[in-house]
């Protein structure tokens, strides 16, 4: 059923009106939003502790202080200026490939071309993006970032993708589309940044405890 012969919230029927008329425009808001929450998020949930920087404003200790700091305003950035257009591009030119068609065969092409074209274009975007985020300031390092995670990062895609995009085809109206791979992306995303964050605390915990450990024993 088309969701527009349904009732839908306010707020939903907004967004979809915006999305309609500013595609990009609502969906680089919507992906900058979004990552700053799961960069936030994260951080609460993985209990990494709050830095603030000592000397600078009020207002920014205080957003510091939930970890609303430079990394999630990058992250932000990211969101909107690399994710979201190049998202907006690729899978939008997805969906017009397969447009109207409804044959099982051509659901399978259309997973099929998002996994083996898309993700991997995705995939570079968002590793090479992360590494510049993490300081690297080299072409070299963005490359070797890019390798180092390039499969660890598609085997995860791969796998939830087909899943996502499979309900999508069956249950979910076209033009609600965007709202929910964007609602899927969320939980994914912060559960991930959650999970990186628990083991670089684990890491770093480690290390310190290491360090103890060898100044006892000298």
């Amino acid at each position: 059923m088309n969701a527009s012969k349904k009732q839908i919230h306010p707020l939903l029927a907004k967004y979809l009106t915006q999305l309609a008329l500013h595609p990009l425009r609502t969906k680089a808001l919507t992906t900058g939003t979004v990552c700053i929450l799961q960069e936030v998020i994260g951080s609460h949930l993985a209990g990494v502790p709050a830095k603030t920087t000592k000397g600078s404003p009020a207002v920014i200790q205080v957003l510091e202080s939930v970890h609303i700091n430079l990394k999630a305003v990058n992250m932000g950035i990211y969101g909107f200026l690399v994710s979201a257009p190049l998202s907006h591009v690729l899978v939008g030119q997805l969906q017009k490939a397969f447009a109207g068609k409804d044959s099982p065969a051509a659901k399978v092409g259309q997973i099929l071309a998002n996994n083996l074209l898309v993700a991997p274009v995705q995939t570079a975007a968002f590793l090479a993006s992360m590494a510049v985020i993490n300081g690297a300031t080299s072409l070299d390092t963005i490359i070797k970032t890019i390798r180092g995670g390039f499969f660890s990062v598609i085997r995860i895609s791969w796998l939830v993708s087909p899943i996502s995009l499979t309900i999508a085809q069956k249950f979910i109206p076209v033009e609600l589309w965007v709202p929910f791979f964007t609602a899927v992306q969320f939980v994914l995303g912060t559960y991930f940044n959650f999970r990186v964050k628990k083991l670089q605390l684990a890491a770093a915990r480690k290390k310190e405890q290491d360090k103890k450990d060898e100044d006892k024993s000298s």
